[in-house]
């Protein structure tokens, strides 16, 4: 997992518990599960979605 290990991570979310406070890690963790969970619909979405041929030249135009 990006050549991270234990020791690493635990300092990462030291650091980040000294930023933001430990109140208002759960409002951060939501808010990125968030964008993540509307990140992976919309990525999903678009790929169920065919593109025409006629569809491709009038967006380049």
């Amino acid at each position: 997992m990006f050549g991270l290990g234990t020791t690493e991570l635990i300092l990462i979310l030291v650091i980040v518990v000294v930023l933001f406070g430990a109140k208002r890690l759960p409002a951060l963790g939501e808010g990125l599960a968030r964008g993540i969970k509307g990140f992976r619909t919309n990525i999903s979405d678009d790929a169920d979605k065919p593109l025409n041929a006629s569809e491709s030249e009038s967006k380049s135009a």
